[in-house]
């Protein structure tokens, strides 16, 4: 499941868990970004947003290295909480390049929108991250390069990818829409 940040992810993610918990299988949410950020603080880094600052051979090597603790998970529904693209300071840097697609080896891509200005709005009453300032022209570029890389990931897997719509206060509709999807 990706989606740029304040499209509400972490809000259907825990309403997806729910729905797939009733339906008696074990599922796992890892958030790709955490694991790889608990990984590079065992060299050193100290705050998750340094991550796309980093070498894009540091990038690499563990996205690579978070990619394989993933494909170890054994869970009967694994879903991965991820952004498909990194903004970094050489331009946009693939979230699920190749090597780490042939890695865990998805079966189903979900992409969560919303609309540019609940985004604007969710990211400016965050303040549990230090991120960069953003307008709304902004936030529909970054849309517009998660619709590409995600249509891409679904293009080298084989995987299908669904467009998912994540309006304000349809958390349960939109929840549904997501587990009919991938067939859970």
């Amino acid at each position: 499941m990706v989606g740029i940040p304040g499209v509400g992810k972490t809000t259907l993610l825990s309403k997806i868990v729910e729905i797939i918990k009733k339906h008696g299988k074990s599922v796992h949410v890892v958030s790709f970004g955490t694991l790889m950020c608990d990984v590079a603080k065992k060299n050193g880094l100290h705050d998750r947003d340094e991550l796309r600052k980093l070498p894009i051979t540091e990038q690499q090597n563990l996205q690579k290295i978070t990619a394989e603790k993933i494909a170890a998970l054994t869970e009967q529904v694994i879903i991965i909480d991820t952004h498909v693209f990194i903004n970094s300071p050489g331009g946009y840097y693939p979230g699920l390049p190749e090597n780490v697609l042939k890695i865990i080896k998805p079966t189903n891509f979900v992409s969560i929108s919303a609309k540019p200005e609940e985004i604007y709005n969710r990211r400016m009453k965050d303040d549990t991250r230090n991120r960069d300032k953003i307008t709304v022209t902004n936030i529909k570029k970054e849309l517009d390069i998660q619709a590409g890389m995600i249509s891409a990931c679904s293009v080298i897997t084989g995987s299908p990818v669904k467009f998912i719509n994540n309006r304000e206060g349809k958390i349960d509709e939109t929840a549904e829409k997501i587990i009919n999807a991938v067939g859970v």
